[in-house]
């Protein structure tokens, strides 16, 4: 694991229960792009669930959800909080599931953390999970930044971005063959803009 990558996870852990306090329990309305565009019953893989409200949670209740984080201890509150899904820990490098058993991946603001030389490697893991056909919703970049905040959600914690510019995401998804459908940019509740894109696997 790279330091960028083990610092992010650290930090999720120290600030767990103050993240959960800060964020939303109303779903994104972006995820209802993802929701429209699967059968009921659909296998979701939400990567990078952390505590899992308010995105698995509102997926578990119409999807077969699994939930994947490397921070132990947002995946503590999220088996507290989100009986309906099932959860795992393991990093979105190396996603620890079978190969083709999802029908869409979302990532909500996790990717964005990965280092830039590793964001191939983590599309091309999601790739590997998808059915043909599969669907995927992620947030991403726009403009290409690294960097960190040293006092995050005014915990005494830092946290780090890492981020390439959203023409290069694209070059990226298409290597790895997906084929963008949409661009969304969505406000957060953290204070945060970012664009998401919903991406079919072509297989």
């Amino acid at each position: 694991m790279t330091d960028q990558r083990r610092a992010v996870r650290d930090a999720y852990d120290r600030l767990a229960d103050d993240y959960r306090d800060q964020r939303s329990d109303d779903a994104p309305a972006v995820l209802g792009e993802l929701a429209d565009a699967l059968d009921s019953g659909a296998r979701v893989l939400d990567a990078g669930c952390g505590q899992g409200t308010p995105v698995t949670d509102a997926l578990a209740a119409d999807f077969d959800v699994v939930g994947v984080d490397f921070s132990r201890e947002q995946l503590r509150l999220a088996r507290q909080d989100v009986p309906a899904a099932g959860f795992a820990q393991g990093d979105m490098t190396a996603l620890p599931v079978r190969s083709a058993a999802f029908d869409a991946v979302c990532a909500f603001y996790s990717v964005i953390h990965v280092p830039i030389a590793e964001h191939e490697q983590v599309f091309a893991e999601f790739a590997r999970v998808l059915r043909p056909g599969g669907t995927l919703l992620s947030t991403v970049g726009g403009e290409a930044w690294s960097g960190s905040n040293p006092d995050w959600l005014d915990s005494g914690v830092e946290m780090r971005w890492s981020f390439p510019d959203i023409e290069e995401t694209y070059e990226t998804l298409d290597s790895a063959g997906f084929t963008v459908e949409s661009e969304f940019v969505v406000d957060d509740e953290l204070g945060s803009q970012y664009p998401f894109v919903l991406a079919r696997y072509e297989g």
